[in-house]
Parts: C-alpha cells; structure tokens; sequence
C-alpha cells in the first residue's frame, strides 16, 4: 500500500512519543517481575484508579442527569465547567506506568472526555451552540426517541422535561445573543436557509408536533382516564409553552442573530481563532499535526484517488471529459431514485446483502439489530445524505437513516459506500459491538472518537471491495468518489479554517474532484465551515486502518486472519489512534512469535 507511506511516519513517531505516557508501562511489562510487592503496588494503583473514575463518572451522569433539561444559566455552565476543570486535574494526576492495560485506555478515554468539555467551555462554543445542519432546537427532537416510558412516572418524567424547553431555549439564546457582542457567530452565507431548521416545529396544532409523538398510542399499562390526563397535559404543554418558545427563537434568528453573523468563514477569523482549530485538530483526531501537514496528505490522496477514477471512467466507455463525466452523474435520470420508497429499498438490499457477508469477515456479531428510515423531515432539508442514528437502549433497534429529500440530488451509484459506512460493516457494527462490551465501565461504552468511528466507516466502505460489492464501474466509481470527498475534506477543511480559503473556492474544489450533487457540496462545505475539524478525522484514521492491515499482513504472511485483526481493531470500542496502533502492534508481535513457535 504504498499510497500511505507519506503518512505511516507520523503514526510511528507518534507511537514513540505517548509510549512514554499511555504505554509507559511497556517496558516494565517485559521485565520479570522482581517481587509479589510489585504486582500488589499495581493493584493498589488500580483500585485507586477505579475508585476516582467511577467517582468522576458518576458526577459526570449527574450533571447530564436531570428531571429538567440543563441550566444553561452563566452561573450553571461556569460551575459545571469548574468541576470539569477539577475532574481533570485529578486524572492528569495519575501515573498511568502504574496501571494495568485496560485502565490505562480508562485513563485516556474520560480525560478525552473531560479535555473536551473543559476546552469548549474555555473556547466558548457554548456562545455558539448551532451549526449549519441544525443545533440545541433540533437536537431536543432526540429526546423523543431517547426517552424510555415503561410506566406512568415516565411519562411524566417526560412532561416535567418538555415543560423545561422554553426556558432551555430562552437560555441558549442569551449565548448566541453573547456571542454576537463578542464576534462569536457562524459565517452569515453558510447559515443562510437556517431558519428551515425552525419552522418544522412550529405546528398549528399540538398534536403535529414531534413532542407529541409519545402520545399517540396509549401502552396498556396506562388507564384512559390516566391517558386523557396525559394527553391533556402535553397539548397545553406544547401549545403554551414549547410552541411559543421556538417561535421566539425563529424570530430572534430571522430578525438578530442571521442578519448579524460574521462575513468571514474561517475558525481562524474568531478570537483564537488559529489555537482553537489546532485544539479541533487534536479532538477530532487524536493526533498532534499542523493544517499544513493534513492539507499537504489531502492532496496526495487526491491526486491518487483521481487516477484511480480515471481508470474506472475507461471502463464505462463514456467519451469526454472527467468534468463532462460529473455532469452525466449529476444529470441523468437513470442513476436516481424517484420515490422516497425506492431509495429506501435499494438501501435496504445492500444493507441486508452485506449482512449475509458479516460472517466471512468478523468472529464476533452483535445482537442488537438495525433498521433503516428516511432522515426526519423536520431536519432533512440541511441533513446529510445519510447517518447512523445509535441507541443504547434494550428495547429498540440502531437506524441507519437515509435521506429521501430531494431525491435528484441523491444518486444511487453511491448508495453502496453509503450503506457500508452507515450501517455494516460501519457504523453500526462498530457501534453496538461497542456498546457491548463487558467489563468497561460506562463511559468507555458511552464515549465516541471520530478518527476512530469515522476511520472505520470509511475502512469498511473499502472493505466492499472483498465483500463482493462494486460490481457495477458506476458504483465503484461512486465509491472512489466517496473516498475523494473525505480525502478532499482534508484539503477543504483545513483551506478553510487556516489557509484563507473561501466558501467558494471549497465548493469549487468539492465540486471539481467528487461526483458530489451540488446540494450535497454546498451542504457539506457549510457543515465543514461551522463545525470546525471534524471533517479531518475520516480519512486519517482510515490511513492509519488500512495502513496497519499492510502491516499485519507483511509481517505475518500466510498466517494473517482477517477476522482476527478486525476483532482486533474492534474489540476495545472506539479509542484514539495510537492506542490503536499500539493495541494491533502487540498483536503482530504476538501473532509473529506464536508462529515462529509452531
């Protein structure tokens, strides 16, 4: 694979760095234990450690655990970030040479956590609290489907927090009020149609509303006096109180906050700009690189991916340029859908197709199944074209969410790559395996990397390739140019963010090198300009992915198992890239020494 070795030097370097920090202790693991007072020590030192993280995590569900929706009060969101703060400072104090494997991951994975929330408090994000997709007015539809009623109480439960929502959104708009004052906004044209997002909530009766949906159907162990009292409730609830407070917060956008946005598009042109997108850089991937280095390893993934395209366009017979061939894509009916109806059976073929394949490639299965819907229609007009929606909860399946608006923009040579990633081999077996696991402690289940998640969907988007997919050039052409929309985000993103790029020239280049309708470039490009680094962390952690499959299969030849390495790669949820890399390294050279042994 050599198209990676531009960027195998980072990951090694890297390794090489945090052994001394995560992996500390693997020196002293090759070393014969010298006494039982060393293996005593490092039991004390995980008992110590377990004690304070289940303390940590416990205040950290408390926080997030409230009858009501969050106080979004300034003197709530300082406390909260102050414990954080403190939270922190007592991890950063533990010396992880000292634990065992699996607490040090522990130890990484809620100071990841904590880091983030501490970080976005002190690089005010709260002041902005949306973004081009949608924000906190969208996001409170998932209580809907989040919210388990098994009894009365919870319904009621439910009530006491839909009851909160005015004074929820009143709050969250006194920051985004804050951040105008203090030139904290999104970029004006990448927020334009965003007032959509609102007017789905803003129905004339309160039984349209989506808050209503939980009361639609009486469960029998509610009476219909108790019914009628509930229903009663949520109608006055929404009408008086949830109604009115997202037509508070349409108007506030339509008439302040839109009209004021900042003309600029960069994270570089807010206060701090620069250090906070290098600060994104490093959440989002787990690694310490410059916007530079990222956008220098986007064009040379781009330029590979574009001659790979080239060759797959020969293939078709089409007699015309790359740009003409786009066009074609873009243009003719017979790669679209022309009902919601369609698109979504076409998904559910390839989905239930790879489900046959799972077996072929993983020795572990999780048990929670998925379904697939259409994206709903209250955030479907700015949504992606696809996304997994998860759920830790027993009593309902995962979907893998398709979105069926506007369906001349949503081609079906790419349905195939699409499905992969947000379904399986991606996102979804990825998911619930993680979600799965025994023995972890809660917030390793609970907490999502995105090198690591985004990395796999793509890795699995490839995988295809030996599943038996892609048969069709058009869909393997779709597939490349899903490949080159990630590989093209890491020029875009950091274009945008530290080297001057404007809004234009991202579409322009999106528009140029994918076969990307051009809704979905402009929907894109502004989810990149208003949320700042995340687009980075797919393509880098599928390098890495693929680039230490290379490995393990140089290294070990005829025995190399596929299933193993991804039950490798997988087994310890989602985790940061060098913890990654570590964990399939001491596979190798586990593996290699079981063989030489035979």
């Amino acid at each position: 694979m050599t198209q990676l070795s531009v960027f195998k030097p980072k990951f090694v370097t890297l390794a090489v760095l945090l052994s001394l920090g995560l992996h500390g202790c693997a020196a002293t693991q090759s070393e014969p234990q010298t006494s039982a007072a060393t293996s005593q020590q490092q039991q004390s030192a995980d008992q110590a450690f377990n004690q304070l993280a289940d303390s940590i995590w416990q205040g950290m569900q408390a926080q997030r655990q409230s009858a009501e929706l969050p106080d979004m009060s300034a003197a709530a969101v300082a406390e909260r970030a102050e414990q954080q703060r403190s939270w922190l400072g007592q991890l950063q104090g533990v010396d992880a040479s000292q634990l065992n494997k699996q607490n040090q991951i522990n130890l990484r994975m809620l100071s990841y956590r904590l880091q983030n929330d501490v970080d976005g408090y002190d690089y005010k994000e709260h002041y902005m609290p949306l973004n081009a997709e949608g924000g906190f007015h969208s996001n409170l539809a998932f209580m809907v489907r989040n919210t388990a009623l098994r009894s009365v109480e919870d319904y009621q439960n439910y009530l006491t927090r839909l009851a909160s929502v005015e004074r929820y959104m009143t709050q969250q708009t006194e920051w985004l009020k804050r951040g105008l004052v203090e030139g904290y906004t999104q970029p004006k044209e990448s927020m334009e149609g965003f007032e959509d997002s609102i007017t789905a909530f803003i129905v004339q009766q309160p039984q349209e509303s989506v808050f209503y949906q939980p009361f639609l159907q009486r469960p029998q162990f509610v009476t219909e006096a108790q019914w009628q009292q509930l229903q009663a409730e949520a109608q006055r609830v929404i009408d008086q109180q949830v109604v009115p407070a997202y037509q508070a917060y349409f108007d506030f956008m339509v008439m302040e906050y839109l009209p004021n946005c900042r003309g600029s598009f960069g994270a570089s042109a807010l206060p701090n700009g620069l250090e906070y997108y290098q600060n994104r850089i490093k959440h989002f991937t787990t690694l310490d690189m410059s916007p530079e280095e990222i956008h220098q390893i986007g064009l040379a993934q781009v330029a590979r991916i574009r001659a790979e395209m080239d060759e797959v366009i020969e293939t078709t017979g089409f007699d015309g340029s790359f740009a003409e061939f786009l066009e074609f894509l873009r243009t003719d009916p017979q790669f679209y859908a022309e009902t919601a109806e369609e698109l979504l059976k076409e998904a559910s073929y390839i989905a239930k197709k790879m489900d046959g394949e799972l077996p072929k490639f993983f020795k572990h299965l999780p048990r929670q199944p998925y379904g697939i819907a259409p994206v709903p229609a209250e955030i479907a007009p700015k949504y992606t074209t696809g996304r997994y929606a998860g759920t830790s909860r027993d009593d309902r399946a995962s979907f893998y969410w398709v979105n069926t608006y506007r369906l001349d923009r949503r081609p079906l040579y790419q349905l195939e790559a699409l499905s992969l990633h947000e379904a399986v081999p991606g996102h979804h077996l990825q998911g619930a395996l993680a979600r799965e696991m025994e023995g972890v402690p809660g917030y390793r289940q609970q907490t999502y990397i995105s090198a690591f998640g985004e990395g796999w969907g793509l890795y699995s988007e490839w995988l295809g390739l030996e599943a038996g997919f892609y048969t069709d050039p058009y869909s393997n052409f779709g597939r490349l140019s899903y490949e080159m929309w990630r590989a093209a985000r890491l020029v875009v993103d950091t274009g945008i963010h530290a080297l001057g790029w404007t809004r234009a020239e991202a579409m322009d280049y999106m528009a140029t090198n994918t076969a990307l309708s051009l809704h979905n470039v402009k929907t894109e490009i502004d989810r990149y300009i208003t949320w700042p680094g995340q687009a980075l962390s797919y393509k880098l952690g599928e390098i890495l992915i693929r680039d230490l499959r290379a490995e393990a299969e140089q290294t070990l030849g005829t025995g190399f198992d596929l299933r193993e390495f991804h039950h490798v790669v997988l087994r310890n949820g989602s985790i940061p890239l060098d913890v990654l890399e570590q964990e399939v390294r001491d596979w190798i050279a586990t593996e290699q020494a079981r063989l030489q042994a035979q």
